[in-house]
């Protein structure tokens, strides 16, 4: 069994499909084994996306990821990084597979409905900052 760390974004939220976002997960082999619905704070938010934190679009990501609350979760099952990934599908919500979670609620790439680690690395980093 394996652990991963996934967020539904704001923009999901306010569309308020937590639950579809969430029996997408079960019905497809992933327990959600911690959940934490908040608005994080700025500067755990800036933790979290330190690696993007010379990029163009590192000001615009935090504003949107701390604008609203959004629901926080470490998901447990088999290969559950890669099968977060492929539930999510591509960043680009224009370019994800039909039925993914990006495809049916992210707005554009940076709104794109879901956050998934990827890899068992980043899942323990990523838990840790907002689960201890």
């Amino acid at each position: 069994m394996e652990k991963t760390f996934s967020i539904i974004k704001p923009n999901a939220v306010k569309k308020n499909v937590i639950g579809e976002v969430i029996t997408c997960f079960e019905t497809n082999g992933l327990k959600v084994v911690e959940a934490k619905y908040t608005t994080i704070p700025k500067a755990q938010c800036e933790e979290f996306y330190a690696e993007h934190s010379e990029r163009p679009f590192f000001g615009e990501l935090v504003e949107f990821m701390t604008s609203a609350p959004v629901m926080l979760m470490v998901l447990e099952g088999e290969n559950a990084v890669m099968k977060n990934r492929e539930l999510m599908g591509a960043t680009n919500p224009a370019e994800a597979a039909e039925g993914t979670l990006r495809k049916r609620f992210g707005d554009s790439m940076g709104e794109n409905a879901v956050h998934g680690s990827d890899s068992p690395t980043s899942a323990a980093r990523e838990i840790k900052i907002f689960f201890g």
